[in-house]
């Protein structure tokens, strides 16, 4: 099983800090709900958070950092997004906001999204260690996917066992719901998750919420049937490669310089999909042939994006 440190330990949090640095994973507590921690500028380390929560897809993460002051070096303010910040900062509330040019924190945890979720944690223990590793970490709840979100260390040793290396223990969570998750649309604020900061505390601070409506949003990031997609066309489980296409590699033996990973590894895959795509998005060629992924462990999470990268995209109207 996982060792389980105390949070408020000056020795365990340097521990644990040493631990993501490296690329490990570490359980820590939030005001919200216990996280499941990765250096999120490391695209294997957060590759293996969905790993380990045997997670469906790549869904977006949030980056948590140490304080505001950070948020520059990762995303573009609006002032409605300063003026939340402000108000409930630090706190349970995150901020989805466009990512900036060489933003370092990697693609699969925007899972190839061109924005960024950050979040900065009221968790006295929280931000002592954030402050320690001086990166932001990527940190969904530290459970199996599906299943009920930890609010105590004890929580997170009987879902993830051995798959995560360190657990620090800060007891019980205060709020024990997840953060608010906060879009914007042309500047506008938009519901994305509820949480634990109400609608109505943030109407009060910036004014009315754009509805569902008046966006033409999707309610949670990956939802439509082609996304995450590059202007070449795919074709998928490509067993060679035909006139006019680049090769995107899979496993031993695989032609081309771009493989996802030459050893078959799906973790490995998993960190290097986006970038890849974008690599050869930006070749010579009309389309991207993929070869087979495996269907199983990470691999559904491959398939599912390269599916929806794949489809048909919709046509434009009038």
């Amino acid at each position: 099983m996982a060792h389980i440190g105390r949070a408020d330990s000056a020795a365990d949090r340097a521990r644990a800090a040493a631990l993501l640095r490296a690329g490990e994973l570490v359980a820590f507590p939030t005001e919200t709900v216990y996280g499941l921690g990765a250096d999120a500028t490391d695209s294997r380390a957060v590759a293996a958070i969905f790993a380990a929560k045997q997670r469906p897809a790549f869904n977006p993460l949030i980056a948590h950092l140490a304080d505001d002051e950070a948020v520059e070096a990762f995303a573009v303010w609006n002032e409605a997004a300063r003026a939340l910040a402000l108000a409930f900062w630090p706190g349970a509330l995150t901020l989805v906001l466009p990512r900036v040019a060489g933003c370092a924190i990697v693609e699969i945890a925007s899972a190839g999204l061109d924005s960024v979720a950050l979040r900065v944690p009221s968790h006295v223990d929280a931000h002592a260690l954030l402050t320690a590793v001086a990166r932001p970490i990527a940190a969904p709840s530290a459970n199996r996917s599906g299943r009920i979100s930890p609010t105590t260390a004890a929580h997170v040793r009987d879902e993830l066992g051995e798959a995560v290396a360190m657990i620090l223990d800060g007891g019980p969570c205060a709020i024990g719901l997840e953060s608010t998750v906060v879009g914007f649309q042309h500047d506008r604020p938009v519901l994305l998750r509820p949480g634990g900061i109400a609608l109505e505390q943030m109407a009060a601070v910036v004014g009315a919420f754009a509805t569902a409506e008046e966006t033409a949003l999707p309610s949670a990031p990956g939802q439509l049937a082609s996304h995450y997609a590059p202007n070449k066309t795919l074709r998928l489980n490509a067993l060679e490669i035909d006139q006019g296409e680049v090769l995107l590699g899979f496993g031993p033996g695989g032609a081309g310089a771009h493989n996802l990973s030459p050893h078959g590894d799906l973790i490995e895959a998993a960190a290097n999909l986006f970038a890849m795509l974008r690599v050869l998005d930006a070749a010579p060629g009309r389309a991207i042939a993929v070869a087979p992924i495996p269907e199983m462990g990470l691999g559904r999470a491959i398939n599912d994006r390269l599916r929806r990268a794949a489809a048909a995209r919709p046509e434009s109207g009038p």
